[in-house]
């Protein structure tokens, strides 16, 4: 059987759609947190199991006869290296024969903050004993749409990314990715540094938002300091503000770049280009 983390969240269940298509419904596990959220899930004939990240208990019956996993990085900024302990410990006292995991792109010498807690968590892996894969996912296209409708009302789309490149795609495509390297063997021991196909720039994103909409937009970029203020001036946490600056710094020194078509290649077709989805939000 073939089981994921994170099962109803933004990129869960997009794996879990793709999985379905080669899939037997019956071979997959769902492992949420919450059932009552999985009930469409259920009725397709996906097995569900209740568990969390932080109950290494529960993640060990969830894991019962499961034979690969997907390990899909907590949202928990800050617990994510003793989340990713327990759901590991528990897969090798399950007896699970292989693990692919939602890393970060180039972990290894990622200028992100971000980065510390992916590259704990490859460490765990390798000193599991268990074979694995690395999936290294950059970033998603959903993760700056989200500032799209502040920016159409107020006419500026505000980061710290300066000119840097952003090769991004959407949680479809990095779960097309996963959902192959779960269903097919062959992939333990690699790491795949996935991205999107194109790379571009905050200000090439707010002319396709001015294109869309019809209304100017511009780009307004600020110090990593300043845009930390103005996230938490707009009632974001602060931890989730500081990690949105350092992340489009990190953009701004290329952290969140990368030209290979790896994911491309994995998918079997071109990632969606950023066009695409801002047209998808009109």
């Amino acid at each position: 059987m073939i089981a994921l983390t994170g099962a109803t969240g933004h990129l869960g269940q997009f794996v879990v759609e793709e999985l379905l298509k080669t899939v037997a419904a019956k071979q997959i596990v769902a492992i949420v947190r919450n059932p009552a959220k999985a009930e469409a899930l259920s009725k397709q004939g996906v097995l569900v199991r209740q568990a969390d990240y932080g109950d290494q208990a529960a993640l060990t019956q969830a894991l019962a006869g499961v034979d690969k996993l997907l390990l899909i990085s907590s949202s928990e900024v800050g617990q994510r290296a003793a989340q990713h302990r327990n759901v590991i410990n528990a897969a090798k006292t399950a007896g699970v024969k292989f693990i692919a995991y939602t890393s970060l792109l180039h972990a290894d010498k990622s200028p992100l903050g971000l980065h510390v807690e992916h590259v704990e968590t490859e460490k765990m892996l390798a000193e599991s004993g268990i074979p694995y894969a690395l999936l290294r996912n950059g970033w998603y296209s959903e993760n700056y749409l989200a500032s799209a409708p502040a920016a159409l009302a107020h006419g500026v789309f505000i980061g710290a990314a300066g000119d840097g490149k952003i090769a991004s795609a959407t949680r479809a495509d990095y779960a097309a990715a996963a959902a192959r390297v779960l269903s097919e063997e062959g992939h333990a021991g690699k790491v795949y540094e996935l991205a999107g196909d194109t790379g571009w720039t905050l200000s090439e994103l707010a002319a396709l938002l001015s294109k869309t909409s019809g209304k100017n937009i511009v780009y307004q970029n600020l110090s990593e300091a300043d845009f930390a203020a103005a996230l938490k001036g707009a009632g974001l946490p602060d931890v989730f503000a500081n990690l949105l600056a350092d992340s489009d710094a990190g953009a701004a020194k290329g952290g969140l770049f990368d030209d290979s078509k790896t994911l491309s290649k994995m998918i079997g077709r071109p990632t969606t280009p950023i066009a695409d989805s801002v047209n998808a939000l009109a």
